[in-house]
């Protein structure tokens, strides 16, 4: 029985010595609160929550009546919800405006900079007012948003405006510990605790520049908008989204990172939008199957399948099936985080490019272009084929009127067939095979005879050279 409870006693001893080791590990933990034995952030918190405000957005509502309900038709537990909202009464009257809430963060107290989601201030109409944290309450003007990134900057006129301190991305690691703080469902500034549960994540929506901070600190419809911070205070990311089917925290939730925030910050500044710079390539990542078929002899990176004429990338000498690992000494691990650099770039920046080509490392200089609303760099994708019957095929020679010499001219492709996946069109003269060049439709057949991995296929359309995969 002794030795049962000197078990159990141990057994707690330890686990007080591991709560206290994290508790010594956070600097913002009061002394008074160790001596006390009790782990607290309120001390951290009380620092960083004046830096998180309130936001309440006047937004247009629809005109056509398919957006229209009648209150009389809600049960009185459900309806008394929405009893306060502007645009609902118990007639079912819909007026044209609607008020959404979210949240911001100060970033700039002497400016007055607020930064929130692009969603929260998306359509404001009226106004947008921004609550602090001791209650006053101001309108905001929106200086600028952009939606590939859903960041926006305000700016309000107060006094004693705290602001918040910026992370270093690159120190945040998954398992570190985090606060998410905001306004979820606009019933007043709350925190919530958790840790980091991923780092770059991708793939919400891939016309955006994603590079999100996952963490399973409760994040709830409101919470848009407010700040992600480490246990020093300093904020790491925007909460931005969570996945949940029901509109509540499963404990998966998006942070858009610090770093892209202020890159972010810069251009609605100065410019009031983000004026993405272009450096006119079509890229994908570098998988084994890719290592294979062009003999590549890095693991990671961006491979280039086309440049556009008379770019920034055409202009340096960046050529297809060059895969780009660094850019202004940063590395580049894929061809999403390589269009995240060059998105966030200002047009006219000079850069330096790192790539490989057939197996040597060169240095590069460019200059930005601008990206006129095209993509900075399509993420291709390495079609997946079965056959190479889908597109109809001849050799070069038998048509006069094409400017190349030699190769394999794509007649037709059947639709939805793997060829036209692969993004094979008709016109298209295949020139090379896993950089093999090819003279016509025998030597094509040859070069993919007992082929056992993907074939790169280099392709001439309209005087542009494109790498395409089948396999």
């Amino acid at each position: 029985m002794i030795e049962k409870r000197s078990a159990r006693i141990t057994a707690a001893f330890r686990g007080t010595l591991i709560l206290m080791a994290w508790v010594s590990q956070v600097h913002a933990i009061s002394t008074e609160a160790l001596q006390q034995g009790i782990p607290t952030l309120a001390p951290m918190l009380e620092s960083v929550t004046p830096a998180v405000v309130s936001i309440r957005v006047t937004k247009t509502m629809p005109t056509s009546s398919r957006y229209f309900f009648n209150g009389d038709q809600l049960p009185d537990e459900v309806r008394r919800y929405f009893q306060d909202i502007p645009n609902f009464n118990r007639e079912g009257a819909q007026r044209p405006y609607a008020t959404g809430a979210g949240s911001g963060v100060i970033v700039d107290a002497g400016r007055g900079y607020v930064i929130t989601n692009h969603h929260v201030i998306d359509g404001a109409a009226a106004s947008i007012n921004v609550q602090l944290s001791d209650g006053r309450t101001m309108q905001a003007v929106l200086l600028g948003s952009d939606k590939n990134t859903d960041v926006a900057l305000l700016q309000i006129e107060a006094d004693d405006l705290v602001d918040i301190e910026f992370a270093d991305i690159d120190t945040v690691q998954v398992g570190d510990y985090v606060v998410a703080i905001g306004n979820p469902f606009g019933i007043g500034q709350t925190v919530t605790a958790g840790i980091v549960s991923a780092l770059g994540r991708t793939g919400l929506n891939d016309d955006n520049y994603e590079d999100f901070i996952q963490t399973d600190a409760a994040i709830n419809l409101g919470n848009s908008g407010g700040a992600l911070v480490d246990m020093e205070g300093r904020m790491i990311g925007i909460n931005s989204a969570i996945i949940s089917g029901n509109g509540g925290s499963n404990g998966i939730g998006f942070a858009v990172p610090a770093d892209m925030v202020s890159a972010v910050m810069e251009h609605l500044e100065r410019d009031g939008e983000v004026r993405r710079g272009l450096l006119g390539v079509t890229i994908t990542d570098v998988t084994p199957d890719v290592q294979a078929a062009l003999a590549v002899s890095v693991e990671a990176g961006a491979l280039v399948t086309s440049v556009m004429p008379d770019s920034a990338a055409d202009q340096a000498g960046i050529q297809i099936s060059d895969v780009i690992v660094q850019i202004n000494g940063r590395s580049v691990g894929g061809s999403r985080e390589l269009r995240n650099i060059v998105g966030l770039m200002r047009r006219d920046q000079q850069v330096e490019l790192v790539l490989t080509r057939e197996g040597e490392r060169l240095t590069l200089d460019a200059t930005i272009g601008a990206a006129d609303d095209r993509r900075v760099a399509g993420a291709g994708r390495p079609a997946l084929s079965s056959e190479y019957r889908g597109a109809q095929l001849r050799s070069l020679a038998s048509n006069a009127n094409n400017a190349a010499q030699a190769g394999v001219e794509v007649v037709s492709v059947q639709a939805q067939s793997r060829a036209w996946a692969a993004g094979l069109r008709p016109g298209d003269v295949i020139i090379e095979v896993n950089r093999l060049p090819i003279s016509d439709l025998p030597a094509f057949n040859s070069a993919l005879e007992n082929l056992d991995q993907i074939a790169a296929l280099t392709v001439l359309r309209e005087d542009r050279r494109m790498l395409l995969f089948l396999s």
